[in-house]
């Protein structure tokens, strides 16, 4: 029996063709949108996964550092050392800056470690170039993304840092281009205050004692030990709050990435749903222009299954045809995107069954049509 799906899609290939073109572009672009949700998962948790604490103590009633402010004294590490369990500590601070970078302002996200302390949050499989720091003042570790030299000096502050080593793939919990400086560099980049309002403050009686404070401690445990229990006796003595590394994952991705998330999947169902109203229009639009024909095969005694199977046909022709072509488009243009795009195979998978089912949700149009169409059509009536 000759299908009549294949010599009607063959008699206008290239409208058939340019048409599932233009529907893969969109269906490429829900595949780069769910690329984004799932890199923003991975981008969070690459600062905490290299840093690997078991424990993070912020401020008393506070998420820490990545979602809430939060500063705590310096001395809060060695408290936190004497606590049974507790392995090695470090103090952190993280902030968001603007590095300069050929006449212009790139934001990256800084970590201060102390270069000489127990935890270093630079994982070494990263640095692709020079070394990390090793000097309490005036060097820095960047990544690649920003696109500094190694001995490159950089003006921050007061200071000019020399880059000492590249990264590659460091990220924030926001997808921000890691920096890190050693610790007391950072307090004073992040909690010193200007010349003027030194002298300002001093006038007025005020101290500063911010260079005494970080924005987090952070500890490893013994091997054997409850990070849940020890974390229940640092926030007993100490009044602070404090979180398991698996409790400070959960808050990255379920309250930092929870809206834009939402944002996502708010697109992603947007374009699906005008993808597939543009092949019901199209599928329409066929019929409506071999509508004579079909009448005509309906005179002739013609089965409605038989026309009813071509529309099915063409739809779901197109909306394969649709999603290989955005498939192809995605894994062309991800790499250009500025923050991580991460394509997996169950997302095109679940995207696949997505488009079968709204391609043949999107034939009904034209079935409808074809069921309504007159016999006497075909004779002019």
């Amino acid at each position: 029996m000759i299908n009549l799906a294949y010599k009607d899609v063959s008699h206008a290939l290239g409208k058939f063709v340019v048409t599932s073109m233009g529907v893969g572009m969109l269906l490429g672009i829900v595949m780069i949108m769910i690329g984004v949700y799932r890199g923003m998962v991975i981008d969070a948790q690459v600062l905490i996964n290299d840093i690997n604490a078991d424990i993070w103590v912020v401020q008393e009633n506070t998420l820490g550092p990545f979602a809430q402010s939060s500063r705590v004294h310096t001395d809060l590490k060695d408290s936190i050392k004497a606590i049974d369990g507790v392995d090695k500590s470090a103090n952190l601070t993280f902030q968001n800056i603007q590095m300069p970078i050929n006449g212009t302002d790139e934001r990256a996200f800084v970590v201060g470690y102390d270069p000489f302390g127990e935890i270093n949050p630079i994982n070494p499989k990263t640095i692709i170039k020079g070394r990390a720091i090793l000097k309490e003042h005036y060097e820095i570790v960047t990544t690649d993304k920003l696109g500094y030299k190694l001995n490159e000096k950089i003006a921050l502050g007061r200071h000019e840092y020399r880059v000492v080593g590249i990264t590659h793939g460091t990220v924030s919990s926001g997808g921000d281009p890691l920096v890190f400086l050693s610790l007391k560099d950072a307090q004073e980049l992040q909690f010193s205050y200007s010349n003027f309002r030194i002298r300002s403050d001093r006038e007025r009686g005020i101290k500063s004692s911010a260079q005494q404070l970080v924005n987090c401690a952070v500890a490893t445990l013994k091997s054997g030990y409850n990070p849940q229990m020890v974390a229940k006796e640092i926030q007993k003595y100490k009044h602070k709050s404090v979180y398991t590394q698996s409790q400070e994952k959960e808050i990255l991705t379920k309250n930092l990435i929870k809206m834009a998330s939402k944002q996502i999947g708010m697109f992603t169902v947007i374009l699906i749903i005008v993808s597939t109203i543009i092949i019901a229009l199209i599928i329409y639009t066929m019929t409506l222009e071999k509508i004579k024909e079909i009448a005509i095969m309906k005179l002739l005694g013609v089965p409605n299954s038989l026309i009813i199977k071509m529309i099915a046909q063409e739809t779901l022709l197109m909306g394969i045809l649709a999603f290989f072509f955005g498939l192809i488009f995605s894994h062309l243009i991800y790499t250009k995107f500025p923050k991580r795009v991460v394509l997996q195979n169950p997302d095109a998978i679940m995207l696949f069954i997505i488009v079968i089912v709204a391609s043949i949700i999107a034939s009904l149009i034209g079935i409808k049509k074809v069921i309504s169409a007159n016999p006497a059509e075909a004779i002019g009536g």
